[in-house]
């Protein structure tokens, strides 16, 4: 299925009553690990335009794509000089909800008010370039909002920020490169590109976290509150990315799983399986 149909319909999955602390109740699918191994994520980027004419946005996404983000590209088959009647509930269902002020009155107007809609897609990612392609994801965010973009939202997860958010992990994220830091850079393509917590089974979730390397972490919902659970899987991401992968289940006393809700033609479906902590 083409990756902007399949992210389409999940615009129409969510105005069809998906909400936004909820995963889904869908049948996990049961994947091996080999059939996991032969995805490669990618990012889907949604931008927002105020004026009917794609022009401004398109010609600043393809001189970026010219200038740095080697191996993007403007999907001209859903991209439209006119507005889409379901962004204000696809973005609703999609703001973060973990980062306080993370989006505001503004920005919902913002996207209520737009008048057109580019899509950029990303290249297929080895896991050893999620966090490079992933920071290159926000330069590119960063050049369409100078470029007068209006509302962003990452597809790939179903995450969106307001601008003012964007701009502050944009600054982050070339404070993080500047330095040389990886881990830094790797947790902030995390908090740009990844949503949690979502809701299902008795788990609180993470989707996402495959756009910087790393697995789901499903934490149980009685584990706390949802800050709480956030805190958790935030902090079991950080220990897979600083002492590795074995040592965490170990420590933390959690299994590996590929059995997702996702099947694995979706972008939301994470390769490198989901770290499951126990009750």
């Amino acid at each position: 299925m083409h990756i902007l149909r399949r992210s389409l319909l999940g615009s129409l999955w969510a105005l069809m009553g998906w909400k936004p602390s909820f995963a889904g109740e869908a049948s996990p699918e049961t994947v091996t690990q080999e059939e996991a191994s032969s995805v490669t994520p990618r990012h889907v980027l949604c931008f927002l335009g105020r004026d009917r004419d794609l022009s401004r946005l398109s010609e600043a996404a393809g001189q970026a794509i010219r200038d740095f983000a080697t191996g993007f590209s403007i999907d001209e088959d859903y991209s439209q000089a006119e507005p889409d009647d379901r962004m204000s509930r696809s973005f609703d269902v999609c703001w973060d909800r973990v980062e306080p002020h993370a989006w505001d009155e503004a920005d919902e107007k913002a996207v209520a008010d737009h008048q057109s809609v580019l899509y950029v897609l990303g290249p297929s990612m080895a896991q050893a370039e999620t966090v490079k392609v992933s920071m290159t994801a926000l330069r590119l965010v960063e050049r369409l909002i100078e470029a007068g973009a209006v509302a962003v939202k990452g597809e790939s997860a179903g995450i969106a920020h307001g601008l003012d958010r964007w701009r502050a992990l944009i600054g982050q994220a070339a404070g993080a490169q500047k330095a040389g830091d990886p881990l830094a850079q790797q947790r902030i393509g995390r908090l740009a590109f990844a949503k949690r917590p979502l809701s299902a089974r008795g788990y609180l979730e993470s989707v996402g976290f495959h756009l910087v390397g790393l697995p789901e972490v499903y934490v149980p919902e009685t584990s706390g509150s949802e800050r709480q659970v956030v805190a958790i899987m935030d902090a079991v991401a950080d220990e897979i990315a600083k002492q590795g992968f074995d040592p965490t289940l170990k420590a933390r006393g959690a299994s590996l799983s590929f059995d997702s809700i996702y099947e694995v033609d979706e972008f939301k479906f994470n390769p490198y399986g989901i770290v499951k902590l126990s009750g």
